[in-house]
């Protein structure tokens, strides 16, 4: 028995649209990692002490880059804050492109406090400029399907450039352990 020309033309449609979707999610795919290398391989390394997630590493570095480039929409991108706060986030990115553009190019160690299944503390020494920045990194979303954001609500440039007596001056001297 043979199939009707119809027939014939949906079974072969389905594997073809199956295969297009794939290529276009590996280039998706494929695009994201390229950048990543790309941005890996133009900055330099981030020194790392405690204990980092995959996620909340990789959103952190992205932080860094983005300041290394002095690219204010880049950053805001990285935002964890909706439209509510997007006002704020925009004037932070500027206030940290100011503040931290020159340190981030240079080297940079970041020192992730406490466990970060869903939120994780971190401190960065930039070491050159001698300057440390404190932020919050974050799933988001009601299950975290938006993925690691960064906490940025600092508008004001005082605010963005403080630094909380509690950090120490040197990476690991607190063990990696926010004070209670």
């Amino acid at each position: 028995m043979r199939a009707s020309p119809a027939v014939r033309a949906a079974l072969v449609s389905v594997p073809v649209s199956v295969l297009a979707w794939g290529a276009l999610t590996a280039c998706a795919a494929d695009e994201e990692g390229l950048r990543y290398a790309t941005d890996y391989a133009h900055h330099e390394p981030l020194g790392v002490v405690g204990h980092p997630t995959s996620d909340s590493l990789r959103i952190t570095q992205k932080l860094i880059w983005r300041l290394a480039d002095g690219e204010p929409e880049e950053l805001e991108s990285l935002a964890a804050d909706g439209d509510d706060a997007k006002g704020e986030a925009e004037r932070t990115a500027e206030n940290w492109i100011q503040a931290f553009e020159k340190g981030a190019g240079g080297k940079v160690t970041a020192e992730f406090y406490d466990e970060g299944s869903v939120r994780q503390l971190v401190v960065v020494y930039f070491h050159d400029t001698a300057q440390t920045k404190v932020f919050l990194v974050r799933l988001t979303g009601r299950t975290g399907e938006g993925g690691w954001r960064v906490h940025m609500r600092e508008p004001d440039p005082r605010e963005a450039s403080a630094v909380p007596e509690w950090v120490p001056k040197t990476p690991g001297g607190l063990g990696s352990k926010t004070p209670r």
